[in-house]
Parts: structure tokens; C-alpha cells; sequence
């Protein structure tokens, strides 16, 4: 009989390896959906309140398998209603992630790295460095959590309803876990979420967004926040290996694959380093005529950033531009920023990094 350590974690395996699990038990494949449901739906880890498997099939779960989750170190709260969780990730790391409440819906950022490799300059993760890639268990957790602490909403729904990958780390360079989760997230017998409540945000790993149209379809939304390769290369490095026109390029593919499907093209407001009307024109002209909307995020300060968050007038100068050349424009509303919580301000605790500046080498590290 396995130890506690060798037992098999249940959490965040793929339908069919739970359907394996069990027929290696002897039972057919729909218990794997059974149990799904008790885990996600009903947020029950005790196999013996699983009433409806046998005994004998309750202590075969018991003896084998394990519903493990990581540690929350902390909570803390927002005067907004934000609530931001600090995960225990091993050997002293922590992660983030993020819930924020809105009329009609409820939105949680979920981390994918303990830090992230790819050094975007305006980032308090990037800033981290990178350690390791989370295990799909470490990431559904955190939808796990949040939706077992927070009251549920008035009609009985889960108070998580919309859940996007813009926490710690670059999502598609954690793909092996992360497609894993995201087809939880949308199965019917686990949260049942929309696609379209589902948003992969990538700073731009091209072969990775293709491989993802063609395995998941869920709402893309890529971090550009820049309307020039110059520009970008000093912003997001990994733009030296994947230039806006090939990062482009995929995106529009990805969208033709899926019907009415806008990307979402997040663009952080730095004063006086991409926010002059030359930069909105330059950027008008990249998504003219695509199925494209912006999204514009005020800069969030953390420690010893070089930058700061562009003026309110000049943000919505930009925006207007944007949408007089009949571009979609939002500006994202600044929230938690009281905890640390706001947009590109997630940053945990990352220690005994692989790496700490950007190269192809380390991207492959970080990527395996």
C-alpha cells in the first residue's frame, strides 16, 4: 500500500487519466465524471462522503489516490472587495492570485508560474525572476479555494464566474499544465464555465498560441503594450524572438478559428513611453480592420520600477483616439491596488531562480 506521498493526486488530472485511474480499479469510466462533480462542483475532498461509490470502491480511493491542494498562507482584503491569496509553492515560494468582484459577475486571476522568465520591464513578476512551472493541481487549486471560501452568488452560483491566466507566470509557457486546467474549467463536469469566461493572456509565445487554437478554444488576450518592434523589444524581450507582425499573424488565425471571437490586446500606460497619439496611431494601424479591442491598463507602480502610470487625461486622450479610428477601447479600472493586488503588482515570493535576464535559452527552460 503506498505512503501518503506515493498516493496519486486526484486534482487537476485530465477526464481521461481519471477514467485510466479507475478502470485500473476495476470500474467503469463514468465514475471519473462522478468524481469530478464531487471535487469541483460540490467542493468535497473526503472520499468516504463520496455516498454515491461503494464502499469498497471509497477504500480503494482511500488507499490509492489523495484530493491534495497547496497551502493558502494568506488572505488579504481590499477596501474595493478585492481578496488576494498567497499559495505556499515549496521550498519558501509563493503565489498569487486574485479575486475581483463585480456586478453580475466574479473574476479570478490565477497564477501559472511561481515567476515568470519572460523580464517584461514594467512587471513586478518579471522582476521576481522565475523558479518553476506550477503542476495543473497547483492551478485549478486556486479556483478550488476561492470558490469554497466566498459566499456564493444570489442564484446559487459559484462566486468565481469568469477566470483568467493574467497572474504570476506566462500561461503557454506552462502548456502542459495549463490545457490540462482549462479543459476542467470549461467540462461539464467541473465548473462548467463559458469559453468565453475563460481568457489565456500571453505576452507572445507564437507556437504556442497556434497549438493552442487548435487544442482549446477559449478567449485569447495578448500583452503588446507597444506599436513598434523597438519599442516592444525594450518592453516585452520576447518580442526579439516573435515580432508584432508574426505575433499578429497568429492571433488573427486564432480568431478565424473560432466564430465571432475578438482578441483582447492588453496595453499598459507608461508616461511619456508609449502614450503619445503617434503610439495610438501606430497602434490603430497594427489592428485596423481586425477583430481586435483594447484593453487599456494604468500603470501600477511596485518598488524600484523606473516607470510611471500615464495621466489620467492623457488615457483617455489615447482612448478616444483609438476609437476614432474605430478601434474598440476600454480602460481597465484600477482595483486592489491597496494589497498589491492590481494589475502587473502580483510578484509572491520567488527564490532560487533559474533565471533573472531573458534569452532564447532561458525561455527554453522555463518552457520545458
Amino acid at each position: 500500500m503506498p505512503g501518503e506521498a506515493e498516493k496519486l493526486n486526484l486534482l487537476g488530472l485530465p477526464q481521461s487519466e481519471l477514467e485510466q485511474y479507475f478502470a485500473g480499479l476495476g470500474e467503469k469510466p463514468y465514475r471519473a465524471r462522478q468524481l469530478m462533480q464531487w471535487m469541483y462542483q460540490r467542493g468535497v475532498t473526503d472520499f468516504d462522503a463520496m455516498t454515491d461509490f461503494s464502499k469498497s470502491v471509497r477504500e480503494q480511493l482511500a488507499a490509492t489516490a489523495k484530493i491534495e491542494f497547496a497551502r493558502v498562507d494568506s488572505q488579504h482584503d481590499s477596501t474595493d472587495g478585492t481578496v488576494k491569496w498567497l499559495f505556499a509553492s515549496g521550498s519558501g515560494q509563493r503565489v498569487e492570485a486574485v479575486f475581483i468582484p463585480e456586478s453580475g459577475r466574479g473574476t479570478l486571476c490565477i497564477s501559472s508560474q511561481v515567476g515568470c522568465a519572460l523580464d517584461c520591464a514594467f512587471c513586478a513578476t518579471g522582476a521576481q525572476g522565475f523558479n518553476r512551472n506550477l503542476t495543473a493541481a497547483e492551478i485549478i487549486g486556486q479556483v478550488w479555494h476561492a470558490n469554497e471560501v466566498l459566499p456564493r452568488r444570489e442564484n446559487d452560483e459559484t462566486a468565481v464566474t469568469n477566470v483568467v491566466f493574467m497572474g504570476m507566470g506566462e500561461p503557454l509557457a506552462n502548456y502542459r499544465n495549463v490545457v490540462p486546467v482549462l479543459e476542467l474549467l470549461i467540462s461539464d463536469y467541473a465548473y462548467g464555465l463559458s469559453r468565453r469566461r475563460v481568457t489565456v493572456s500571453t505576452s507572445g509565445i507564437v507556437p504556442h498560441i497556434e497549438k493552442l487554437g487548435g487544442d482549446c478554444n477559449v478567449s485569447l488576450a495578448v500583452s503588446l503594450h507597444a506599436s513598434n518592434d523597438e519599442l516592444r523589444n525594450q518592453l516585452v524581450p520576447i518580442n526579439k524572438l516573435h515580432p508584432i507582425d508574426e505575433l499578429l499573424d497568429a492571433c488573427w488565425r486564432y480568431a478565424e478559428r473560432h466564430a465571432n471571437r475578438f482578441i483582447t490586446f492588453e496595453y499598459v500606460m507608461l508616461r511619456d513611453v508609449n502614450d503619445s497619439t503617434q503610439h495610438a496611431d501606430e497602434l490603430a494601424n497594427l489592428l485596423d480592420g481586425k477583430p481586435a479591442k483594447v484593453n487599456l491598463i494604468p500603470f501600477n507602480p511596485f518598488p524600484d520600477t523606473q516607470f510611471a502610470r500615464s495621466a489620467v487625461d492623457t488615457i483617455r486622450h489615447f482612448q478616444n483616439h483609438l476609437r476614432n479610428r474605430g478601434i474598440v477601447a476600454t480602460t481597465r479600472r484600477t482595483r486592489g491596488d491597496d494589497i498589491d493586488a492590481a494589475c502587473g503588482q502580483l510578484a509572491g515570493k520567488v527564490s532560487d531562480r533559474v533565471r533573472s535576464r531573458l534569452s532564447e535559452k532561458n525561455i527554453k527552460v522555463a518552457t520545458a
